[in-house]
């Protein structure tokens, strides 16, 4: 069982940056691929990036490329999302996610999620 826990959300201006963390428990964190997603009110939530456990490669929607970059520390357990030059579409509550998988494949199951965290970005 694994537990997430992200962190870094808030409410920011267009053009502005942000950085989420999502912290894992447990012991096999380097064996899993950690994914973050979004979720808009309204909307269904939708892949934002996705990182292997060796932490190359990572695989980005195209909505962030560019803008966006993901990172993890597995000795810390923890994965990053560095979100520069927000928009206001951006704005949604933000999930990590872990993958038993530990590479990357289209639609891959993911098998445990954290909380959320909200991002608000205003113009």
């Amino acid at each position: 069982q694994v537990q997430l826990v992200e962190s870094g959300g808030g409410v920011v201006q267009a053009g502005d940056s942000l950085r989420l963390s999502c912290a894992a428990s447990g012991r096999t964190f380097s064996s899993y691929t950690m994914g973050w997603f979004r979720q808009a009110p309204g909307k269904e939530r939708e892949f934002v990036v996705a990182i292997s456990r060796s932490g190359s490669p990572a695989a980005y929607a195209d909505s962030v490329k560019g803008r966006f970059t993901i990172s993890r520390d597995n000795a810390k357990n923890t994965v990053y999302l560095q979100m520069n030059s927000l928009k206001p579409e951006d704005t949604a509550v933000y999930y990590c996610a872990a993958s038993t998988i530990g590479w990357l494949l289209a639609g891959q199951k993911y098998d445990y999620w954290g909380q959320g965290t909200q991002v608000t970005v205003s113009s």
